[in-house]
């Protein structure tokens, strides 16, 4: 019996151990039949889901966009620079919708925003980021801290910090410093290839535009490895953003404010103040003018409208835009004159009370005529009969090559070129050519055009920066300089911006002396009443008549002091009858007596250093 027992024990060992292959095979069948059935749910069922997820755990570049650089005035002051600012966004994949419901609630509740501003953020696309949203720009210190101290209650939403363009003084020489603007979507597909983003911003007038290159700087960027959510994993690398150049202007703040200050008045008008020397511009300001921190914030259609739209054009600057310049032209006829030989210097003419050119009597403003005079009386009473007969008498193309040699006609070569209008010096051959609105040898030139030119009525038409440029001219010993607002690394008296005028010595001498005696005893006297506070002032007042319809023009153009030729200032006022003496001739006085101020504290500090 114990043998049948041993037999059956070693019989079920013997089975026992032959099966073991069988039992591990099916084992790995098993096991190959579950990794089989589960690759299958993955690659197959449910392949599109995890390609997906898989294709969303990749590298994310991060752009940073660089600190503009600012804009200085020429003793540092800061005229332009860059400010936070704070925006709320969302990581929609962070959030489902019923949470987002909630959400919205909360930050409606806790911003005071409606619920619709949110919603419409919230759907609006965003293919530059669409792991983000961007819900809210520019929000207040109060919002910020508000969602700081509920921020654990927030999850999704969170608070990013930019920078946006700010302008400390707003609206001080706003048509000069220029604004950034947002790149348009045509803009992007020629600027990208230069770095530039879709939401990025671009200098669009003035200083901004004409040194965007200079302000911009250069992004940088991280590079992120996130997850299938979002979620930051690690920093693969850093690039850090390329700060812009400050730009340091020539303009003087303190002269600026003096000159935004004796405009704030006026319906329109502008002011130049620069120096002869160089042609750097110390103060230039236009009216009306514009708050520049409109740009760097949000705003509705309405305000846009109310800017762009606006019949006051605010946007203007009068300063490069171009105007009838009526009596301080007479210079340049003078020039004509001297220069062509047919009136020497010392010709004397008979004024009259008007003088008959084609079918209409040209008339001396007085109605009375000053009897005879030559070219420094004229210019002290501001003859318009004396003038005629001089502009008359030495013809279209003399008068034009005079001003030709003062850079009228012509850009001044300033930086914002963009923004200046070229002007316009009426001759036989512009209006044989149709004078920009006829036909071509419809539109000759004729007597009455230039009895108009020769007293800057017209057919003649000039900036403040222009006239300011003709009279450095006058100030300097006949240097012809370019504008500017940069002085840079630049030798600014170098021939290729400061070229000698092609007049007589005997020519400049006139016209020097002639403006020097409207202010000592003609008509721009009221400028020179108190020589103690200034100092020795030549220069010329103008009325001129509007040729678009409008009201009278008032200027008046002066350099000082009169032996050295340091300042050179023009005030201009759009459509306000009365006079030149009346309206800008104060103006320039008050300009005149800051300069002055701040040269005399400029020596004192020089003498105790």
């Amino acid at each position: 019996m114990k043998k049948k027992k041993s037999y059956f024990l070693s019989s079920q060992k013997h089975v026992a151990a032959s099966n073991q292959p069988l039992v591990f095979f099916l084992f790995i069948c098993l096991i190959f039949s579950l990794t089989g059935a589960r690759l299958f749910w993955i690659q197959i069922i449910n392949g599109s889901y995890y390609k997906k997820l898989s294709a969303e755990n990749r590298i994310k570049l991060i752009s940073n966009p660089p600190i503009r650089g600012r804009l200085l005035d020429r003793n540092g002051v800061v005229l332009a620079d860059n400010k936070l600012s704070y925006s709320l966004s969302i990581q929609p994949r962070l959030v489902t919708h019923s949470q987002w419901i909630n959400l919205r609630q909360s930050l409606s509740d806790l911003l005071n925003v409606s619920i619709n501003q949110l919603e419409i953020a919230f759907n609006r696309s965003n293919s530059d980021t669409p792991y983000k949203k961007v819900l809210l720009n520019d929000l207040s210190e109060e919002q910020v801290i508000r969602f700081k101290e509920q921020e654990g209650n927030l999850f999704g939403a969170q608070i990013d910090i930019g920078l946006v363009r700010n302008y400390p003084y707003q609206s001080l020489a706003a048509h000069t410093l220029g604004y950034t603007q947002l790149i348009t979507q045509k803009e992007f597909s020629n600027l990208s290839e230069k770095g530039y983003k879709l939401f990025d911003r671009i200098g669009r007038k003035g200083i901004e535009a004409a040194f965007e290159k200079e302000l911009r700087g250069k992004w940088g960027g991280e590079m992120l490895e996130v997850d299938s959510i979002g979620t930051v994993q690690r920093s693969l690398g850093l690039k850090l953003p390329q700060a812009g150049k400050d730009i340091t202007l020539t303009l003087d703040l303190e002269l600026q404010l003096t000159a935004e200050n004796v405009l704030s008045d006026k319906v329109a008008g502008a002011i130049v103040a620069l120096d002869p020397r160089t042609g750097a511009i110390r103060a230039i300001a236009s009216q009306p003018t514009f708050d520049l921190n409109f740009f760097s914030q949000p705003f509705t259609n309405n305000q846009y409208g109310n800017l762009f739209l606006s019949s006051k054009y605010p946007l203007l600057s009068r300063a490069f835009n171009a105007y009838d310049p009526g009596s301080t032209w007479k210079p340049v006829t003078a020039i004509a004159g001297m220069e062509s030989g047919k009136f020497p210097p010392n010709r004397k003419l008979n004024t009259l009370p008007c003088i008959e050119y084609g079918s209409h009597c040209f008339p001396e403003y007085n109605k009375r005529g000053f009897g005879w005079i030559g070219y420094e009386d004229a210019l002290r009473v501001s003859s318009n009969t004396f003038f005629y007969q001089v502009g008359v008498g030495s013809g279209s193309e003399a008068l034009y090559d005079a001003a030709i040699k003062l850079g009228f006609d012509n850009y001044t070569g300033i930086e914002t070129v963009i923004d200046e209008n070229k002007g316009l010096v009426g001759n036989k051959k512009w209006a044989s050519e149709g004078r920009g609105w006829g036909n071509p040898g419809e539109t000759p030139w004729i007597v009455e055009d230039m009895a108009s030119a020769s007293i800057g009525q017209s057919v003649v038409q000039v900036t403040p920066l222009q006239l300011a440029r003709a009279y450095a001219v006058f100030a300097n010993g006949g240097y012809l300089i370019t504008p500017h607002l940069v002085d840079g690394n630049t030798n600014w008296r170098s021939e290729k911006y400061m070229q000698k005028v092609d007049i007589q010595e005997t020519t400049l001498a006139t016209i020097r002396r002639g403006l020097r005696k409207v202010v000592t005893s003609g008509t721009g006297m009221a400028i020179d009443t108190d020589n103690s506070i200034l100092p020795t002032v030549a220069g010329k007042t103008g009325t001129a008549e509007d040729s678009s319809g409008g009201d009278d023009h008032a200027w008046f153009a002066c350099f000082a002091p009169y032996d050295s030729g340091e300042i050179v200032i023009v005030a201009f006022v759009q459509n306000t009858p009365g006079g030149g003496s009346v309206h800008a001739l104060p103006m320039a006085k008050e300009i005149l007596m800051k300069w002055n101020e701040l040269k005399f504290n400029d020596n004192l500090i020089s003498s105790k250093d």
